[in-house]
């Protein structure tokens, strides 16, 4: 006769739900405490340049700025995605390992990257070439410090990704003084990345190891049925937001650049939710993939619309605000960048919804799936967004991109909802 369950029996599955649920939202917690610390530091960077050199000046620094965005996503599909999806919660030994030859092969990436951009800002020259040229200086630090952050919550230890980003941050401060005096852009690329080379040698004494150049294809040999097609699959989500920022400046001016992205840092606060999740979900995704299966799809339908109300929120806040306190944080950008307050708020709803059904994708390993559903939304993406500049300049791009990211959105979840069924088929 089988035994009935005792009390205690009966209570522990419950308070391993929730101990389960308090790690979870402990993490949770530490993504969104070090995306704040990196989201402000970037975010007064970019203020401080805004109010210090103008619109146009800004608009270089931003061409700059999103093209550091370009070659951060090559590492994170090369170095630092297949680390989070294949090595959260991995046993020590198996994430030193595999954190030292990420590392080598992000800092590779960016020394090889690098130096192409230092070319084209020597055969650019002008007002763009210095910042092109700086920017190549400084890129392997600042891939380093990223992939530490990424390996620190793979292996569930968010607090040191936070650490690091408070030391950046820190190191931000003189170095942007110094910039100041210089007074050009290239200065402060430059200020921006020093700053970042402390956070990424400070990152080597946090996890105790030293990245491996030298190992960087082994990496990449055997993690080549991820790494290439989450490369492919970054590449063309930041390749988009460039291609879009080159042919607004050529069909507009650069000035409609810079107020696109003062628009995006009106928005700084909420993307740094959304980025600080981003940090968090895949690895959480892929624990609740190997712990609850069942409970996966909910979870991503949680997030992702937990994040698409965030920003419908953040962005009605943002009309509220009164145009003396835009025109003190922006100053002469405020003008041009809160006319693009509504566009991009929906934008960044639909880009929060979609961020949920990305983070099912990747657990699942789904790479085939997500990659489609990434050259879809780029596709959209510069589409969307050079039509409309070409209808209605500015503002036409910014609703442009709105109807895109919202149609892509629609096409992540499909996908995630096919992936889902092959995997519960699979798994009975």
């Amino acid at each position: 006769m089988t035994p009935m369950p005792t009390g205690e029996e009966k209570t522990r599955p419950t308070a391993d739900r929730r101990t389960g649920r308090r790690a979870v939202a402990g993490r949770l917690s530490w993504g969104l405490a070090d995306q704040a610390a990196s989201s402000m530091t970037n975010f007064a960077v970019g203020i401080y340049v805004a109010r210090s050199l103008g619109v146009t000046a800004f608009g270089v620094f931003s061409l700059a700025w999103l093209t550091y965005g370009v070659v951060l996503n090559v590492a994170r599909g090369l170095a630092t995605d297949p680390l989070v999806v294949r090595f959260s919660s991995a046993p020590e030994a198996s994430w030193r390992a595999a954190t030292a030859r990420s590392s080598g092969a992000a800092l590779g990436v960016g020394t090889a990257l690098g130096a192409v951009c230092l070319l084209v800002g020597l055969g650019l020259g002008g007002r763009v070439g210095p910042a092109f040229v700086c920017l190549g200086v400084v890129l392997p630090a600042l891939l380093l410090q990223d992939t530490w952050r990424f390996a620190f919550f793979a292996a569930g230890t968010g607090r040191k990704a936070f650490v690091n980003d408070l030391v950046w941050g820190v190191a931000l401060v003189p170095a942007m003084v110094v910039a100041a005096r210089e007074g050009s852009v290239a200065a402060f690329v430059l200020a921006w990345g020093a700053s970042a080379a402390v956070a990424a040698v400070y990152g080597c004494f946090q996890s105790g190891l030293r990245p491996r150049p030298h190992q960087a294809r082994g990496w990449l040999r055997e993690q080549r049925d991820l790494g290439y097609r989450y490369l492919v699959e970054n590449v063309s989500l930041s390749g988009a937001s460039q291609l879009r920022a080159y042919g607004l400046g050529a069909i507009v001016g650069v000035g409609a650049v810079g107020a696109v992205r003062g628009a995006e840092l009106l928005l700084g606060p909420f993307l740094a939710l959304l980025m600080g999740l981003s940090l968090v979900t895949v690895a959480e995704a892929a624990r609740v993939l190997r712990r609850a299966p069942h409970r996966l799809g909910r979870f991503c339908l949680l997030l992702g619309g937990g994040q698409a109300a965030a920003a419908l929120l953040w962005g009605a806040a943002l009309l509220l605000m009164p145009g003396r306190l835009g025109e003190f944080v922006l100053d002469g950008v405020w003008s041009s960048a809160s006319e693009l307050i509504v566009p991009a708020t929906l934008g960044v709803a639909g880009a929060g919804l979609g961020s949920g059904a990305a983070a099912g994708l990747r657990a699942l390993a789904a790479a085939r799936r997500s990659l489609r559903c990434q050259l879809f939304a780029s596709a959209c993406y510069v589409g969307g967004g050079l039509g409309g500049a070409a209808v209605a300049g500015t503002v036409g791009s910014a609703w442009g991109v709105a109807a895109a990211t919202l149609c892509g959105s629609a096409v992540w979840w499909l996908q995630l909802r096919s992936a889902l069924r092959e995997h519960h088929r699979g798994g009975a």
